[in-house]
């Protein structure tokens, strides 16, 4: 992912939002103002109503009230159906909130009657384009970008054309969620992000779009995914949330830029190793065909991958293949044998014996011990969710 969106506003800006972190603003107040049920919990109305905004992405007051009545953006996803599915959150009870988005129209679909007033949301686009307005220009989301944006005042316009198939997961979150996880290093973040924690903003913002690189897609695809049960699913998914945040809403300081840069190249061809690597369990390339494929020498791949894995990527392979016959096993898509040849084992006793080694009990026990719910109703809880060795 490309460093030079970062470097589109003076550094005084982020410097002057970071001194006002902590200080109520006059952008802040008359936000709050106007739109209190968009800022957290304690300005809920006593009987909150769902807002559709109107088509043209802006918000507005109903006529004679000087409050926002509660926001709820899934009639704006009425028309796409199932093409549109809450992934976990709550915006206004964590702050964050995360949503799978697959549909295709008929007609052109006002994307922006989603966003939450006063929200900075992330968009990892996968397939299809999006168009977003913040000011006089709109701006394009392509297929495998990312962008993050502010709603403020006035509203962003935003539009999914017909006819194409959308495939884009978001991100939302809140003042408050933002504050309280990044408020201590407002000098390094975005322009945007500072002003918004600051309280300094209140206008609709778009940050500059960039390809989403070998960092965010294998983000994006564990998302999809969520390996944990259901129990530690709040903690996963707010992790992943804040990786995403991580990745994007930082800036590196001047002085930093050529070790930064360096250091996200050796990373991201890590991660196109990782990806290739995971794509081709069955018949994995060579050394040097990966570091090929990767654009560097055989002897700077395997170094750098020790050192960031900490493990060799012979050692690597065995783990993901063993993860992904343990993942095949587990929800019955494949008995033993199945699963020991779709990750490319051609021997079974080698195949038992990693497996073992690994999780610490056969392939044929793994889905009964593994199960979400291996006992009966009533056991413990501590017994019905076994911990992994």
């Amino acid at each position: 992912m490309s460093t030079g969106r970062f470097f589109h506003a003076a550094d005084g800006c982020t410097r002057k939002a970071a001194e006002t972190i902590r200080k109520p603003t006059e952008a802040r107040q008359a936000l709050d103002r106007q739109f209190p049920a968009a800022f957290g919990e304690n300005h809920r109305t006593a009987a909150p109503e769902i807002v559709t905004p109107p088509s043209t992405g802006r918000f507005s007051l109903p006529a004679g009230s000087n409050r926002l009545p509660a926001f709820a953006e899934a009639p704006a996803w009425t028309h796409v159906g199932a093409g549109w599915r809450p992934l976990f959150g709550r915006f206004g009870d964590l702050g964050f909130s995360l949503e799978w988005h697959d549909f295709e129209t008929n007609a052109p679909v006002d994307w922006a009657r989603s966003f939450h007033p006063g929200s900075v949301e992330v968009c990892l686009n996968l397939e299809g384009a999006g168009e977003i307005q913040s000011g006089a220009k709109p701006s394009v989301l392509g297929p495998g970008t990312a962008a993050f944006y502010y709603q403020g005042l006035p509203g962003l316009t935003a539009v999914r054309r017909p006819a194409i198939r959308h495939r884009f997961i978001t991100i939302e979150f809140s003042h408050d969620f933002l504050t309280r996880h990044f408020a201590h290093a407002a000098e390094h973040l975005h322009p945007l992000i500072a002003e918004v924690i600051a309280g300094t903003r209140s206008e609709s913002g778009l940050a500059s779009i960039e390809p989403m690189g070998a960092t965010l897609l294998p983000l994006v695809d564990s998302l999809r995914h969520c390996p944990v049960f259901q129990p530690a699913q709040g903690v996963w998914f707010q992790c992943k949330a804040l990786e995403a945040a991580a990745l994007l809403f930082f800036r590196p300081a001047a002085g930093d830029l050529f070790c930064t840069r360096a250091q996200r190249a050796a990373r991201e061809r890590i991660e196109r190793a990782r990806s290739i690597l995971a794509t081709n369990l069955a018949n994995p390339p060579s050394l040097e065909e990966l570091a090929r494929q990767v654009g560097c020498s055989s002897f700077y791949l395997s170094r750098q991958f020790s050192a960031a894995t900490g493990m060799t990527l012979q050692q690597y392979l065995r783990r993901i293949r063993l993860e992904r016959a343990a993942e095949l096993l587990r929800t019955g898509q494949c008995n033993v044998t199945e699963a020991a040849l779709e990750v490319g084992y051609n021997s079974l006793s080698h195949f038992s014996t990693a497996f073992h080694e690994l999780f610490g009990c056969c392939p044929g026990l793994y889905p009964r011990q593994y199960s979400p719910n291996p006992f009966p109703t009533g056991a413990p809880a501590s017994r019905r969710y076994p911990r992994r060795p």
